[in-house]
Formats: C-alpha cells, structure tokens, sequence
C-alpha cells in the first residue's frame, strides 16, 4: 500500500485553523508555535500539490481543495476518536471519556446534576459537558464529537433524519414574581392580570426568547400586550431582577427550583394557562457507543425522565431495580 500524502498530525491542525479562524490561534490551541503550523501546512500542501488556504485575506479562507480534504478530514478524525473510545472501553469504565451536550438552560441547571450522580457511580471515567445552541449541539453529535445530548429547541430538519430523537421530559415554564409583589397576596391569577403586569425578559433576538414566546402563544396569551419593561443576557440576571422586585417573568422551573424552596420568588398559579415544552434526547445511532454512553443513559438518564419517557420503561430483572424517579418540577 503506497504511503498517504497526509498525516494524522496535519488534517489535526488543518481542522484547528479552521475552527479557529486563523493560524496563531490555531497553534495556540495546539500548543505548537505558529511556524510549526505553517510548516506543517505547507508540507501538507507540497504533498497533495494543492493550495489549501486562500492566503490574500487576514483570515484563513479554504479554497476550493481545502473545503473538500476538510469534510473528508471530519470523517477520518472522527473514526480515529471512535477507535480510542472502543479500546478504552476494555478497562471495564476504569478510565475512558464521556462527551455530553445540552442546550443553554438543561445544560446549565439540569445536565450538572446528572453528572453529579453519574461521577459518583463512575468516578474514574473523565465527563466534558458541551453547552450550546440546539443546532449547534446537533450537529455536534452528528459529526461524533458528542456521544449525546439532550435538547430544548427544534433541530434542523436534515438532524431529524439523521438522528434518534427520543422524548425525554416536560419542562415547565412558569410565571414568578417578587414575593412583596401586590398580586403575590391573590390564590390565582387570570390570562387578564397578566397584561398588567410589567416584564422582565431575554433580549428579543435571542433563541430561547422566541422559542418562550412561541410557547406562550400557543398556549393563549397576546404575546403583543405583554409589557416588557426590561431585557437582560442571562436567566440569572433575569431571576435577580425579580427578586429585586424589578418586575415578573416566566423562567423553566428546573431554573428555579432552588429559589422556590427558599421562597425567594413566587410561583402563582394562572388560570387555563399551564405552559411546557418537550426536553428530547439526541443520538447517532449509526455511531459507536461507549459503554460510558450506555452507562450514562441506563443509570442516570431514567433518574430525572418524565413518566411517559421512552427511557423511564421497567428494564428487565437481569439488569437490577429501576432507578429512584426525581421529576423535574419537584423542588
């Protein structure tokens, strides 16, 4: 078999320059010195007899020949990651890696409590938590740099084809407001008073804003009357804003379960308004799967399901007891 024109180490550092965007910050992501990354290039270059980047511009721009060893430099990374994983997995999850991604609000409040109790079972296997948009996240257990995921938006419609997409859990989204707040003192509030009440809310452009207006549309409310009297970056910031009195929100509940508890905010009940939305799980099924992947999604994923998940199903007696149920909107 004649010798490849390539090596392992080049398409690495053909992928960091583009992820990066330029060649300093590819070596600096590599820890390599910048010359020993043109070097490398330009060997790579030499060797194919084709120029990979278009080097008029201040950012590195493939050419033509670039963007097509690219997606083949995709696949052949990606097998490599595949090969280490199933090798690991013979030291019986005494080592190896897991991979998990999740949109911004799962990833944030949910996703560390399912590492938490999976560190415990499995404290030697290392755990990377990827928080991204959906599509993002998507795309990334698509290409096999995620080994799963679980998601809150919608994915593109080339990723549903692609992927197993499985139900997971309802996330509630609730109303909140300050505990001094005037309307705290009532048992209900109508769809009415809610249009009387001044909002404080994520910037209009952002993904999760629109998905939560879509929610709450589909689930009665004029979006348009609602007051909006302030918009800020972050969840976080949103739920200080609110108990500093700054106004109400709507935020998912597995965001404010620690504030509930401690009575902080204030959770009202509407009347004939009761807004969810459906957290999935996403995976590749053409992919390998590590056995730190089926760990994961056999001892901890059935944890924090909804009743009706997929995942939550009695497993057979071969494989032990079911796992504690811990639903979602349970402080």
């Amino acid at each position: 078999m004649a010798d490849l024109p390539f090596t392992l180490d080049q398409l690495r550092i053909l992928r960091a320059i583009v992820s990066e965007g330029s060649f300093k910050k590819a070596a600096d992501s590599l820890y390599v010195t910048q010359p020993a990354v043109s070097l490398q290039i330009q060997n790579l270059e030499k060797q194919l007899d084709v120029s990979l980047f278009d080097r008029g511009g201040r950012k590195a721009q493939l050419t033509e020949a670039g963007h097509l060893l690219l997606s083949y430099c995709d696949r052949i990374l990606s097998q490599c990651h595949e090969a280490c994983r199933a090798l690991d997995d013979l030291h019986n999850l005494k080592g190896g890696s897991l991979v998990v991604g999740a949109s911004q609000t799962t990833g944030t409040y949910l996703m560390p409590r399912m590492i938490g109790l999976f560190r415990q079972k499995f404290p030697d296997v290392a755990v990377q938590l990827h928080v991204h948009s959906t599509r993002r996240t998507g795309w990334s257990v698509a290409n096999g740099q995620i080994d799963l995921a679980i998601i809150g938006g919608e994915l593109p419609a080339e990723l549903n084809e692609l992927l197993q997409v499985v139900p997971y859990a309802s996330d509630e989204l609730a109303l909140v407001l300050p505990v001094k707040h005037p309307l705290a003192r009532l048992p209900e509030l109508s769809k009415e008073d809610l249009y009387r009440l001044g909002f404080v809310c994520l910037d209009a452009q952002s993904t999760t804003r629109k998905m939560v207006d879509q929610l709450l549309a589909r689930s009665g409310l004029d979006v348009q009357r609602l007051r909006i009297e302030m918009e800020l970056n972050s969840l976080e910031a949103i739920k200080n804003a609110v108990q500093s009195g700054l106004g109400a929100a709507f935020l998912p509940v597995v965001s404010i379960e620690r504030e509930l508890t401690a009575g902080s905010l204030h959770k009202p009940s509407v009347v004939g308004l009761q807004v969810r939305r459906q957290l999935r799980l996403i995976t590749h099924p053409a992919r390998y799967c590590s056995r730190a992947a089926e760990a994961f999604r056999c001892d901890v994923l059935p944890v924090f399901a909804s009743a009706d998940s997929p995942l939550r199903q009695p497993r057979p007696a071969a494989e032990g007891p079911e796992p504690l149920v811990a639903d979602l909107d349970t402080p």
